[in-house]
């Protein structure tokens, strides 16, 4: 008889998963099914970036690197985040991952003892709670409203802080609302970690796809106190269009950096060779795909935006990063006869053969998460049979 550890036993199944995998058991059988769930940008990896790891790998480049990332990757990350964003940093306080997903892990790990807690908006990217919870910590969870666009207020963090209070996670632009914290909120909420002397989690996985006239602020450029107390979460997956190829990192305190690098020698050795090397160019070469991208899923944006507005029971705010929507659609749910969002999600895929994804998972239960990471033909598509499929239920 085989029994699981405890702290797997408790983690919450991915609905996200779960969608996915039957819509491609209904895409086996035939059906046309158009899936609304990736998180990925639907474009493959620049040219330039794929020759590097070529090459790399036809000059031997192929064995191990050190745990935390080969040096010039470092330096690349270090040349990155100077250029965009006026930060300074050394080689110490830098570690690459196996993707922002695997240095966020090894930062709970580092970081929390039993007990410790760690403050998460809602909505929230699905694994912060499961990587808080695998590192013995406790969530606490605070609700983000659509009236305040799904953004923490100061005095919201300043309530949910305790003794036992390590970290607050800010995701901005956030998975999955697409909202973007502005200079002056995150000042607001500089002022309180510094008040009660907590990390700052800074998620800026969606940095570079932003819309409109907003701005993305880094919250370690408002002061150096600011920078101190926050480790900044990073990579090259959604910027340029590298998600397989698992490379993200942290920036931050020396002593945190060397804790997380020492342990992902003892469990990932390092990152993956031939991917570092893609992301050394990736930073270093040129940077107008990455601009060729933000202006492709701008252009999806204005042209969906609308058409999902004028869905009945759908009430949608205009998204100002990432490649997601999340429409509350309670009202839609209960007038077309469901007793939950996450059964009128299910019809949508059984009846209408479109995937998107309960945002139940993400700590928002009225709503749900459509990605525009596809082809504008597409996203008609689906949304003309969303709309259809409320309208033929409708019942006032």
């Amino acid at each position: 008889m085989i029994n699981l550890a405890n702290r797997v036993k408790n983690l919450t199944p991915s609905t996200t998963l779960a969608i996915t995998a039957k819509a491609n058991e209904l895409k086996a059988q035939g059906v046309d099914v158009i899936g609304l769930g990736a998180g990925e940008p639907d474009y493959n990896t620049p040219a330039n970036i794929l020759e590097a790891a070529y090459q790399s790998m036809k000059e031997g480049k192929t064995k191990y690197t050190p745990a935390g990332g080969l040096p010039a990757l470092k330096e690349a990350i270090i040349h990155k985040l100077q250029r965009d964003q006026q930060l300074s940093y050394q080689p110490n306080e830098v570690m690459v991952g196996v993707g922002a997903k695997h240095v966020l892990y090894t930062l709970f790990q580092v970081l929390l003892n039993e007990g410790d807690e760690v403050i998460i908006p809602i909505p929230y990217w699905v694994s912060y709670p499961e990587q808080v919870k695998l590192a013995q910590g406790v969530p606490v969870y605070i609700e983000a409203t659509s009236s305040q666009d799904y953004k923490i207020t100061p005095q919201q963090l300043r309530e949910a802080v305790t003794d036992r209070t390590k970290a607050v996670i800010i995701n901005s632009p956030s998975n999955p609302t697409g909202m973007i914290y502005s200079k002056e909120e995150l000042e607001a909420l500089a002022q309180v970690s510094r008040e009660f002397d907590i990390l700052v989690v800074s998620d800026e996985i969606y940095e570079k796809l932003i819309y409109g006239d907003v701005e993305h602020t880094s919250i370690a450029t408002l002061s150096e106190d600011a920078k101190k107390r926050t480790i900044v979460i990073n990579g090259v997956s959604k910027s340029h269009s590298m998600t397989g190829w698992r490379i993200g990192y942290a920036a931050g305190d020396a002593k945190l950096i060397k804790a997380m690098t020492d342990l992902a020698s003892h469990s990932t050795s390092n990152p993956t060779t031939t991917s570092q090397y893609a992301a050394i160019e990736a930073y270093n070469g040129p940077q107008d795909t990455v601009e060729e991208m933000r202006r492709a899923f701008e252009g999806r944006l204005d042209v969906i935006f609308p058409k999902l507005q004028a869905i009945p029971g759908f009430k949608v705010l205009r998204p100002q990063g990432a490649f997601y929507l999340l429409p509350d659609v309670s009202e839609a749910a209960e007038k077309t006869g469901y007793s939950s969002v996450d059964d009128f999600v299910t019809a949508l895929l059984t009846e209408a053969n479109v995937a998107v994804i309960p945002g139940s998972g993400f700590g928002a239960h009225s709503t749900i998460r459509l990605s525009y990471a596809t082809s504008l033909e597409t996203l008609t598509t689906a949304v003309e049979r969303i709309h259809q499929f409320v309208s033929s239920k409708w019942k006032d």
